[in-house]
């Protein structure tokens, strides 16, 4: 699987820190300078083993190229649902359809990459668990694997491990709701 399935003209959802939708914006632009706060989502897929998905970034991501992330992440579209959303990037990244998914929480962050970029986003994660490995889409992801929650917990507390900050920011929480 090579489908592209994002681009930096996609236009994202802008919010306030209440979630209230306050319009739209160009994926480029709300990632340019110190960020645009912005609706996203995060995924956290397990197996039937507790070991958690993760993903390696694609060297053509604008952010965090070849770093390792969670399972999936993405914007949802103006007009869809947060899990809607979900639900389509792990089709679209992973080749894998109509997971279970739960709601974890959500949380506001802001993250820069190098002195142009930045992540500002009011972020909801979920968790779900699959039966199968992913059939990763290249144009999103370089590498995959499968990780036990314990070697997790090494690769966050490691400074030198790639890892993307909202991996970081994430992974506490959602190991101490599904433990």
């Amino acid at each position: 699987m090579a489908e592209v399935v994002s681009n930096e003209s996609d236009l994202i959802v802008l919010v306030d820190s209440e979630d209230r939708e306050i319009g739209l914006g160009d994926k480029y632009s709300c990632h340019t300078g110190a960020g645009v706060l912005h609706r996203a989502l995060s995924v956290f897929l397990f197996d039937a083993h507790g070991r958690v998905l993760l993903q390696k970034r694609s060297s053509n991501k604008l952010l965090w190229p070849e770093y390792w992330s969670n399972s999936c992440c993405t914007h949802p579209y103006y007009g869809e649902s947060i899990e809607d959303g979900a639900q389509r990037r792990i089709e679209q990244e992973l080749g894998l359809s109509e997971v279970a998914l739960e709601f974890v929480y959500r949380f506001e962050y802001h993250a820069a990459w190098n002195d142009q970029f930045a992540e500002h986003e009011l972020c909801s994660v979920f968790v779900g668990q699959v039966a199968s490995d992913p059939i990763v889409n290249k144009t999103e992801i370089c590498d995959w694997k499968w990780v036990e929650p314990d070697a997790m917990e090494e690769m966050v507390a490691s400074a030198n491990r790639q890892l993307t900050p909202w991996l970081k920011l994430e992974w506490p929480e959602v190991r101490n709701r599904t433990s």
